[in-house]
């Protein structure tokens, strides 16, 4: 097993840009997110969670952390069709207009098929998926009328691969890599670009709650690496995308994975 690498320095990767990043408190792939992106330069950030204790912690961990003073922090689930309408107007409104969105906004669990619920499938594909729906048909109207914005999406390797006990949340991973690929030619015509992360392993407090430690485990020993990937090593990618270097990448599904073949 190899040791992860040591964090980097930002590089002014954001500067002048303005980012929103949904599910971004706690200590997950959101958070990374939105502290890497202060660190790269963004010059407004929005961070949104459904737990307010929480968000107000992220948004006064990166302001400290950072210096980026132009940190808001706003509570949004992204299931209510509301919410994620508040949730755009306020940061279009605070940002000064977003250059930036990613939606992290996700949610798994562990459950075979013959004894998942309804209730459990129909929570995660609304969560997932069409919380990424949902966002995305929010925040577009304001970037096409500008002619300009990147949309990032979380996916998963579970949207190409299989695995036992995660039907519904493959499946709702899979249709967010579709999902990418087709808003993506449609926003293409308004210079808008969509892409997509695909994670294999990251661990984070949130992961080691939705699944068994022996799972974890499992799937940490499986990487080439032979260790999960640390949340900013994900991060570091949407970084990528959000930034200029990858200005002739849409409708992609990057995979952010050391799996074995």
């Amino acid at each position: 097993m190899t040791t992860a690498p040591e964090y980097i320095k930002g590089h002014d990767l954001l500067r002048a840009k303005s980012v929103l990043v949904t599910a971004a408190a706690g200590a997950g792939i959101g958070f990374s997110a939105a502290l890497r992106a202060a660190e790269e330069g963004c010059r407004a950030l929005m961070i949104s969670d459904i737990h307010s204790g929480r968000l107000d912690k992220a948004v006064a961990t990166i302001k400290e952390q950072t210096g980026l003073q132009a940190v808001f922090g706003q509570l949004c689930d992204v299931s209510k069709e509301e919410e994620v309408q508040a949730l755009i107007a306020s940061a279009e409104e605070k940002l000064e207009g977003v250059d930036v969105l990613i939606n992290n906004a996700g949610l798994g669990g562990q459950a075979s098929v013959v004894n998942m619920t309804d209730e459990q499938w129909n929570r995660v594909i609304d969560i997932t998926l069409t919380g990424t729906f949902r966002m995305t048909r929010a925040m577009l109207p304001f970037m096409q009328s500008r002619k300009k914005g990147i949309i990032i999406n979380n996916a998963s390797v579970l949207g190409w691969r299989a695995q036992k006990e995660q039907a519904h949340y493959a499946a709702a991973k899979a249709g967010v890599m579709a999902f990418t690929r087709c808003s993506a030619l449609e926003a293409a015509d308004f210079g808008v670009r969509i892409n997509a992360v695909s994670p294999s392993i990251a661990l984070h407090d949130f992961l080691k709650k939705a699944a068994s430690a022996e799972m974890l485990e499992q799937l940490a020993s499986q990487e080439a690496f032979g260790r999960a990937a640390e949340v900013w090593e994900i991060a570091n990618v949407m970084m990528f995308l959000a930034s200029d270097y990858s200005s002739y990448m849409t409708g992609e599904t990057i995979s952010v994975s050391s799996q074995r073949a």
